[in-house]
């Protein structure tokens, strides 16, 4: 696994420990610190100076391969073995990330330990540690999931796009590929995405479109409309709507000269396929085929 291969490159130096904490902040690096510390305390076994010597040149003037002591292989041995069961023993006892996903066209209901509520939206991904939970409320999003906080130390989500933070209150998060959307829904919210920082409260909603901020009128909703197994959308480009389609049915669908970025606002349902297609291509003036799991959206009119 890359996280693997991440912490012993740092325990060998290829990696700062500014990195590695920047690459995964939830993990538990007291405890990382001291098994790199350990390792790199092994000591080699004492070899003979003089002898060494002696059949090094005794070896050159027999001009023999190159034979490294039985002593330093034994050590090497002992070194790696010792290497990967500490870092074996970090993944399997002192590894307290938490982490939970949902499949396609599922959703689930989360109680973090701090009894703050989330709801994943299909094929959506949360983790935390669990450990530092109690100081350090922070987990990492990936997808889309609605959060009810309770109030205490700061909340933080973070995600690949920017981060949010909240002390407690209600609020949306979509972070999936070249969108990032985030809708306060209770209190306030902080947005913050590269160097711009956003404070939102109830209704607003901040929203980057293949980086770049979309402005998004105000919402009077008390909460998302997936929640209700509806997808909406306000001024959102096609190819979103086509995504989001795809997240909620087992379905690929692909576009016949079609300008995917043009903007819809409607919605459609998470619980008849025919129908969500149809709510989705009608206002757009387009039209659809199916093919088993495959779907393709055409323009009539140039049919």
């Amino acid at each position: 696994m890359q996280k693997e291969k991440d912490i012993l490159k740092w325990f060998n130096g290829e990696i700062s420990s500014e990195e590695i904490q920047q690459l995964y902040p939830n993990e538990d690096f007291e405890t990382l610190q001291k098994i790199g510390f350990y390792s790199k305390h092994l000591q080699a076994p004492k070899l003979d100076k003089h002898k060494a010597l002696q059949a090094f040149k005794h070896k050159q003037t027999k001009k023999t391969p190159k034979v490294i002591p039985l002593q330093i292989k034994t050590f090497l041995r002992v070194a790696a073995v010792l290497i990967v069961f500490l870092t074996a023993s970090y993944f399997i006892f002192f590894n307290n990330t938490k982490s939970f996903s949902t499949a396609v066209a599922q959703t689930e209901t989360l109680q973090l330990p701090d009894d703050s509520e989330v709801i994943l939206n299909a094929q959506s991904n949360i983790s935390f540690n669990k450990k530092t939970w109690k100081d350090h409320r922070t987990l990492n999003l990936d997808g889309e999931a609605f959060f009810k906080v309770k109030k205490g130390q700061k909340f933080t989500v973070q995600t690949s796009v920017g981060f949010v933070q909240v002390l407690g209150t209600q609020f949306n998060v979509k972070a999936r590929d070249n969108f990032f959307e985030v809708t306060c829904y209770e209190g306030s919210v902080s947005v913050t995405q590269n160097s711009n920082k956003t404070v939102l409260t109830p209704g607003k909603t901040f929203r980057v479109v293949n980086g770049t901020i979309v402005n998004v009128e105000d919402l009077n909703s008390n909460a998302p409309s997936w929640l209700l197994k509806e997808s909406s959308f306000n001024n959102v480009p096609l190819w979103q709507v086509i995504n989001e389609l795809q997240v909620q049915y087992d379905i690929v669908i692909t576009a016949k000269n079609i300008d995917v970025s043009v903007p819809f606002t409607g919605s459609f349902t998470h619980t008849n396929k025919n129908i969500a297609l149809q709510a989705v291509t009608i206002p757009l003036k387009l039209s659809y085929k199916i093919n088993g799991k495959n779907v393709e959206l055409y323009n009539y009119e140039a049919e």
